[in-house]
C-alpha cells in the first residue's frame, strides 16, 4: 500500500514550522522553520507602548512557501515518500490575534495604503493595548450578559478578539473603517490556502471564536447587536460581517486552490482544515482525553483538557473558555494558561544578562541552578512579568521576587523564576480540580519540555504529579497533521475518526518525571507563600498577611543549607 501524509503548519510568536507526518504511524518525514523577517524576532513593537505587539500578515504567507517546500524537499530523500501521496494540509496559529481585511478577504497590510501601518497588522496574542477595553466588556458583560461571562472565567481579557476591535476602533479610525471585517489568523491561512478568504465564503473555527469572541451555540453564536452596541455602535458592522456558525477542526475550510498547489507543488483540491489555535491542536499532538492535563509550554503556556458534552461541568473561574468541540468533537475544550514563562526565562538572559554576554546563557544558568536544592536559595517569584492569563485575568500585575540579598546568585534567581512558573501552573490544575474537572494525568509538550529536564523535574514536585512528555517535540504541528488526516478522510487514506488517527499518529516518551517526596515536601511550604503573594497583589481585598513571608523564606533557605 503507498504511504500517505498530511502536512501541518504551525504559526507560533517567532516563526512558522512545517511538519510531513506519515498518517499511518506518525512518523516525521521532514520539516522546517522560518523566522519571520520583520520586526524584532517577529514581532513589531512600538518603543513608546510596551503594550504593542504585531504581525505582518506578510511573514504568514512567505512562511508558507518556505517552510513546505523546505519540508517537502527534505521528506523526498526518505524511502516511500511522494508529493502527490500528500492528502491534507491542517494549520494552527497564536491567538487571539485577528486581522484586519477588506471585502475581498486580503489583509489591509497587504494594500500599499497600509502597508507600513502596526494597526493594520496582526494584533498579536500577546498584545495587550486593550486592557482598559477588556474592563469594559467584563462590566459590561457583567451587567447585561452574564452568561457570556460565565463561559470565558469570568473576565474578559486584553489578549482576546472584542477587546482588540475596540481599541482599533478608537486609536486607529481609518483602519477600523476600511477593515470589512477581523478575522483571527487561524481562520484566514486555511482560507488563503483554500482561495477563499471571502468573508462570507472563509469557514470561521469554534476554537477561536468560542475562547476569545464570546461565541457559543447557547445564545446564537456571536455576542448580539444590542450588548455590542452598548460597548461602541459601530460594533455592530463587524458583528454582521461574522456569521451565525463556526466550525471544529474535523471540517474542511476548503481544498487546496489552484494557485497554492501550483506554489507548492502539491495536488490541487487536498482538504485543508479548518484552523486552531496552536495550544489546542498541540493538545491532540499529546493524545489529550478527559483526564489529562496537556501543558504546551514555550513563550507562554497553554494547559488544555477535555471533558464529555454529555458531562455535567460547571463553569470555572478565571478559565480562558469552556466551548463544545474547541479542541475535540464531542468534547468541551477547556483552555487556561500562563502569558509568560519562556519569555521570562529569556528576559532574564537577553535583557538582564547576568555575568555578560559570554555568562548569559540559558546552558550556564542551568547548570549551576541544578546544584540547588528547593529553597536553598530563599527566593520567591511571582511569575506575571507579561501579566496573569489563568485565574486572575489580569494583564495589569507584574513580576516580583522576594527574598533577594547581597549574596543572592543568577542562578539562584534563575531557578526562582522556574519555580514561579511551576507554582502557577499548580495554581491552574488546583482550579480546574476544585471545579470537578480532575486531573488523572499530566502530559507536557513544546520546546521547554523538550529542552529542560531541570524544569520538568521542578514541575513534577511543585505539582507533585508525574510528568509525561509527548513523543514528538514539534507537537502543534503534529496535532494539524492529525486534523488534516481526519479532515481527508479514510476513503483518502487518512483516518475516519480523531481517536482512530490520534491512536496511529501520537504517543509519549518512556521517561517519566516523577516527584521527588523531600522535593515536594519544601515545595509545599514554598507553595503556601507563593499563593500568599498571588492573593495578595492579584485578589482584590484578600487581606493576606505579608509579614511572615520573607521569615519563612529565610527559615526554609536555613534548614536546607543546614542539610
Amino acid at each position: 500500500m503507498d504511504n500517505h501524509f498530511t502536512i501541518g503548519l504551525d504559526f507560533g510568536t517567532n516563526s512558522v514550522r512545517a511538519l510531513i507526518v506519515n498518517v499511518a504511524n506518525g512518523q516525521e518525514y521532514g520539516s522546517f522553520i522560518y523566522n519571520y523577517a520583520r520586526g524584532d524576532a517577529g514581532v513589531v513593537l512600538d518603543r513608546s507602548d510596551a503594550n504593542l505587539a504585531r504581525q505582518h500578515p506578510q511573514d504568514y504567507l512567505r512562511g508558507i512557501e518556505i517552510t513546505i517546500d523546505q519540508a517537502l524537499e527534505q521528506a523526498a530523500t526518505k524511502n516511500g515518500f511522494s508529493r502527490k501521496n500528500v492528502i491534507g494540509i491542517g494549520v494552527d496559529t497564536t491567538g487571539s490575534t485577528p486581522l484586519p481585511v477588506n471585502a475581498a478577504g486580503t489583509a489591509l497590510a497587504l494594500t500599499p495604503e497600509f502597508q507600513d501601518d502596526p494597526n493594520a497588522m496582526a494584533w498579536l496574542w500577546k498584545d495587550h493595548t486593550a486592557h482598559a477595553e477588556a474592563e469594559e466588556i467584563t462590566a459590561a458583560a457583567a451587567r447585561m450578559r452574564p452568561q457570556y461571562l460565565a463561559k470565558c472565567g469570568g473576565r474578559y481579557s486584553s489578549e482576546w478578539f472584542w477587546a482588540k476591535v475596540l481599541r482599533a476602533s478608537r486609536v486607529a479610525p481609518k483602519v477600523f473603517d476600511a477593515a470589512h471585517t477581523w478575522v483571527e489568523i487561524a481562520d484566514w491561512i486555511p482560507a488563503v490556502l483554500a482561495g477563499k478568504t471571502a468573508p462570507a465564503a472563509l469557514r470561521r473555527g469554534v476554537c477561536a471564536a468560542g475562547h476569545k469572541a464570546m461565541y457559543n451555540p447557547q445564545w446564537g453564536g456571536f455576542p448580539d447587536d444590542q450588548f455590542l452596541a452598548a460597548l461602541d455602535p459601530r460594533l455592530g458592522r463587524v458583528r454582521q460581517s461574522l456569521g451565525d456558525k463556526c466550525y471544529s477542526i474535523a471540517e474542511s475550510a476548503g481544498g487546496l486552490s489552484a494557485e497554492w498547489a501550483a506554489k507548492l507543488n502539491l495536488p490541487e483540491g487536498i482538504p485543508v482544515a479548518v484552523g486552531a489555535f496552536d495550544a489546542h491542536l498541540g493538545a491532540v499532538g499529546a493524545g489529550v482525553g478527559p483526564g489529562t492535563l496537556v501543558k504546551i509550554m514555550g513563550t507562554s503556556t497553554c494547559d488544555i483538557t477535555v471533558s464529555p458534552l454529555d458531562s455535567s461541568l460547571a463553569d470555572v473561574p478565571g478559565l480562558c473558555g469552556i466551548v463544545p468541540e474547541s479542541v475535540l468533537p464531542g468534547d468541551f475544550g477547556l483552555e487556561a494558561g500562563q502569558s509568560a514563562v519562556g519569555d521570562i526565562f529569556n528576559w532574564f538572559v537577553n535583557i538582564i544578562k547576568p555575568g555578560g554576554d559570554e555568562q548569559a546563557t540559558h546552558a550556564n544558568l542551568t547548570a549551576a541552578a541544578e546544584k540547588l536544592q528547593p529553597g536553598e536559595s530563599g527566593l520567591l517569584s511571582l511569575d506575571w512579568h507579561n501579566g496573569n492569563r489563568t485565574v486572575l485575568v489580569d494583564q495589569r500585575l507584574t513580576g516580583l521576587i522576594v527574598g533577594l540579598t547581597l549574596t543572592s546568585t543568577p542562578a539562584e534567581i534563575y531557578r526562582a523564576l522556574i519555580e514561579a512558573t511551576a507554582f502557577g501552573a499548580r495554581v491552574i490544575m488546583e482550579r480546574f480540580e476544585e471545579f470537578g474537572v480532575k486531573v488523572q494525568r499530566v502530559v507536557n509538550c513544546g520546546g521547554i519540555a523538550a529542552r529542560s529536564p531541570m524544569a520538568m523535574q521542578i514541575y513534577a514536585d511543585v505539582m507533585n504529579r508525574p510528568l509525561a512528555l509527548s513523543r514528538s517535540t514539534q507537537t502543534c504541528a503534529l496535532g494539524s497533521a492529525v486534523a488534516a488526516a481526519v479532515v481527508a478522510g479514510k476513503s483518502r487514506g487518512g483516518h475516519e475518526s480523531f481517536p482512530s488517527a490520534v491512536k496511529a499518529m501520537t504517543a509519549l516518551q518512556d521517561k517519566v518525571f516523577t516527584p521527588q517526596p523531600a522535593a515536594a515536601q519544601v515545595y509545599e511550604r514554598l507553595y503556601r507563600l507563593y499563593r500568599n503573594l498571588h492573593d495578595a497583589f492579584g485578589v482584590r481585598d484578600s487581606k493576606q498577611d505579608l509579614y511572615p513571608v520573607m521569615k519563612e523564606l529565610l527559615d526554609i533557605r536555613d534548614r536546607v543549607r543546614a542539610k
